[in-house]
């Protein structure tokens, strides 16, 4: 099976290879972080590092079952160690070991390991781990394939026009694996079922110990059909409990955090875009594969406006964006886009080709008094470019296809 270069994320660990900190890859399960280490260690084999020099273990590999105790952990990569040489040290979905933190830590204080580690949830790197390695570690958070990635590797752009490449992605998902078997409707929909059920099975209900699964699935039902819309813990509640779904806040409140921590859904919480600060109030949520969302929703014609945004998002997260929803006295900014040099802002929409449309798109944008960029993203492929006072407007499949 021909492996997918995923060459932003190689980059970040060749860039802290043999540094004294430990590589951390957390990600929605099957994105891609056990091909990131196989593709790594390939890399490490090729500079010359000896195999004996490269311990590599997966947990949910049952071989390695044994080793699911931190103590057992510690003395095996410790045996299999070369005294001469940078030991590089792959522990692949690591959060199936209690306290591996002590296992990890350990490895890491010694001047000849080099230590990479993923996990499925971001829960894995909280609480008891984040203050045993407070200070050693970097995390790479890993997300499914981009438009850029999947266009890249799909080798369909020879006799599919740029749209058709982008409802491939929609429809066929942006798993990788999915490439493998693309146009194979049933196996997909199979694939994303085991996904589906792996992470609410594994990661949501293990976890919280939820006993009415029924209900959970009723809630993802609810968030995923409302993918970029703004929804609050109360809304959320009483919306269920008049559809017949009786649930109170703690519990929605409970079981969203149990999403967001799985990874399989994103929050974009409102940003006062002239106070410079967040909102407490209401929140949009998006999903981290729109293929994974039409499995459990459907498809509707009025949503593709809400998919392009959900794409549009996880890119800017991609980037390394901290993404909010921006809001103003009179209106509301699709995504405020935040890095340490500055902001950018972004109006998406699906087409502005009709007048009132680009006006209602625009008026946000027009109203802000910074010199910040500011972006309008749209699939129109007719008058796809233009500059409204600084306002840049651009295709989004072209937008997504930059680097």
């Amino acid at each position: 099976m021909r492996l997918i270069q995923r060459n932003n994320y190689l980059d970040f660990l060749k860039r802290h290879k043999d540094k004294k900190i430990i590589k951390v890859v957390s990600g929605i399960r099957r994105c891609g972080k056990s091909t990131l280490f196989q593709l790594f260690r390939e890399e490490l084999l090729k500079e010359g590092v000896s195999k004996e020099n490269i311990i590599s273990i997966n947990f949910e590999d049952l071989d390695y079952e044994y080793l699911q105790d931190y103590h057992a952990l510690y003395k095996y990569v410790c045996e299999h160690m070369q005294s001469s040489g940078m030991n590089y040290i792959f522990l692949d979905e690591i959060q199936h070991v209690p306290e591996f933190e002590k296992a990890v830590d350990s490895l890491f204080i010694k001047d000849n390991a080099d230590v990479y580690i993923t996990g499925s949830n971001a829960y894995f790197m909280s609480g008891e781990l984040a203050t045993v390695l407070s200070g050693r570690y970097v995390e790479l958070k890993m997300l499914p394939l981009s438009f850029k990635e999947y266009y890249d590797a799909s080798d369909l752009s020879h006799n599919h026009s740029l749209s058709e490449i982008y409802e491939k992605y929609l429809t066929d998902s942006s798993f990788p694996y999915t490439i493998q078997i693309s146009g194979k409707q049933t196996d997909i929909k199979e694939y994303l079922n085991g996904i589906f059920n792996s992470v609410i099975l594994k990661d949501v209900v293990g976890r919280l110990r939820i006993s009415d699964v029924k209900m959970l699935e009723s809630l993802i039902k609810y968030v995923f059909a409302n993918v970029g819309s703004l929804l609050s813990v109360n809304k959320i509640s009483k919306s269920m409990t008049s559809f017949g779904r009786k649930i109170d806040n703690k519990t929605v409140e409970r079981y969203l955090t149990g999403l967001l921590d799985s990874l399989l859904i994103y929050q974009a919480d409102r940003f006062d875009v002239k106070g410079k600060e967040l909102l407490k109030l209401n929140s949009k949520y998006y999903v981290a594969d729109a293929a994974l969302r039409y499995l459990i929703v459907g498809r509707k014609g009025l949503d593709t406006g809400h998919i392009l945004e959900n794409v549009i998002y996880l890119e800017l997260v991609r980037r390394g964006y901290e993404v909010y929803v921006g809001a103003l006295k009179n209106g509301e900014i699709d995504f405020v886009a935040k890095k340490s040099d500055g902001l950018c802002y972004f109006q998406v929409s699906e087409s502005t080709i009709d007048e009132s449309t680009l006006k209602r798109a625009l008026q946000p944008l027009m109203n802000l008094d910074d010199n910040y960029p500011k972006y309008l993203l749209t699939l129109d492929e007719i008058n796809a470019e233009a500059d409204y006072d600084g306002i840049r407007k651009m295709n989004a499949l072209k937008w997504l296809l930059e680097e």
